[in-house]
């Protein structure tokens, strides 16, 4: 067993997301060309190495994977990292209103505050980070940066690619496995600290992705664990239903990006389909929400009259569509040294009041006709400067059996106790 300390709710997770929110753009911006911001990503830079020409029969893939990473990382070797990180991308010795020294010494209280209770004793994490503190993925990938730099060049000098998710890399190769194997031997015994698993085939599995070189045409689907149970959000749960809607529309979405196939598609139609009836799905509002992807194209009109070639120009589009959080990412990427995006104050819209309630679905109806009479009445009336302002009430879903069952704190009497 190996412990996971997460960190939640700690004494620094807040200072600690302030200075991820600092860093990560600019590193983000830095390794773009060798990071992976999610599957689709993945399945995008495949595609253009497809289409480039660079795919042959003898095309294989590398999976590899770092084992332990966020725990595993040196203290002191990722400082000196994350020193001359700050060093190379500031300007006037700052990074925004920080000088590097500054940044130091908060990434130095991040790690120092890594606490947590065990058997009644107070223990300090002297290693790596813990799991749940934002700064400890970009101390990490900052890191690791460091260390992949002779991957990245050997790569880049035979028109490969390389890329990481955090802990997961995927490479491509028409070398012989001999040739990758001594190549990954010697880059995993270069830094103690960091012990790598990997495999190379022609069919992969890498993320949610499962990849594949047929005859040099790349073929991809999505990948589900064999563990993974087919669970998701009950539809007689308490949510908000424009939730609910979004479940089996984001699947469809997601499952037309990842698949390059028709058949492939289909298969994945099935698995949603079904997961979606185990879960009290009732099967016209599935058909509902998977209709709304073919209705909002032009491409196609109707999921059963799709072919081959009308479902690859879906697959195409969809595909190189960015998604809401790729779009995030490129505008933290503007100018991140000088205007960093987290110090940017925010513009508030006083045309939008967003007022928040207690969601339950038996008195949806009854709630926003009362509220919005009771506004019409009292604030928004004739004559009255707030009749320009629009009202979007928000439904907050109530506590899970989660909140009430689990003890995260240690006693009162450790938390008062300290020598």
């Amino acid at each position: 067993m190996r412990p996971i300390v997460a960190s939640i709710h700690a004494p620094a997770t807040l200072l600690s997301q302030y200075l991820n929110d600092l860093l990560a753009p600019i590193y983000l911006f830095e390794a773009r060309a060798t990071t992976f911001t999610n599957s689709i990503d993945v399945v995008r830079r495949l595609k253009k190495y497809e289409n480039d020409g660079y795919m042959t029969a003898k095309t294989q893939f590398i999976v590899t994977d770092v084992k332990d990473m966020y725990t595993m990382i040196p203290r002191q070797g990722a400082l000196e990292a994350l020193a001359g990180f700050c060093i190379r991308h500031s300007k006037q010795g700052k990074i925004g209103p920080f000088t590097i020294d500054h940044i130091m010494k908060i990434a130095r209280l991040i790690l120092d505050t890594n606490t947590f209770v065990y058997n009644d004793t107070y223990y300090r994490q002297i290693r790596g980070g813990a799991m749940g503190s934002a700064f400890t993925q970009v101390l990490a990938n900052i890191y690791m940066y460091q260390w992949e730099q002779h991957l990245i060049a050997y790569q880049a000098a035979k028109n490969e690619i390389f890329g990481r998710y955090l802990d997961d890399i995927l490479m491509t190769t028409n070398g012989t496995m001999d040739e990758m194997k001594q190549l990954l031997e010697r880059v995993g015994n270069k830094d103690v600290n960091i012990k790598i698993n990997y495999q190379i085939d022609r069919t992969v599995d890498f993320l949610d992705v499962s990849i594949s070189n047929e005859d040099s045409r790349l073929r991809t689907k999505i990948y589900h664990k064999p563990a993974a149970e087919p669970y998701i959000l009950p539809f007689t749960s308490t949510h908000p239903q424009h939730i609910q809607r979004n479940i089996p529309y984001g699947a469809i979405v997601r499952a037309v990006r990842i698949c390059s196939n028709l058949p492939d598609f289909h298969s994945e139609l099935c698995h949603i389909d079904i997961s979606l009836l185990l879960n009290g799905y009732p099967p016209n509002f599935i058909r509902k929400q998977f209709n709304r992807l073919f209705q909002s194209t032009p491409i196609v009109s109707m999921l059963d009259g799709m072919n081959e070639q009308s479902y690859r120009q879906l697959h195409h589009r969809l595909l190189h569509q960015p998604t809401r959080h790729e779009q995030q990412l490129k505008k933290m990427m503007i100018n991140p040294i000088e205007s960093p995006s987290v110090l940017q104050p925010y513009v508030w819209n006083k045309q939008i009041m967003f007022p928040h309630y207690l969601f339950d679905h038996t008195r949806l109806g009854q709630l926003r006709r009362a509220f919005m009479d009771w506004w019409s009445k009292h604030f928004a009336f004739p004559d009255s400067s707030l009749c320009e302002v629009k009202v979007r009430l928000v439904g907050d879903t109530q506590k899970t059996l989660e909140k009430f069952l689990i003890q995260k704190k240690p006693r009162r009497e450790l938390l008062t106790k300290m020598e």
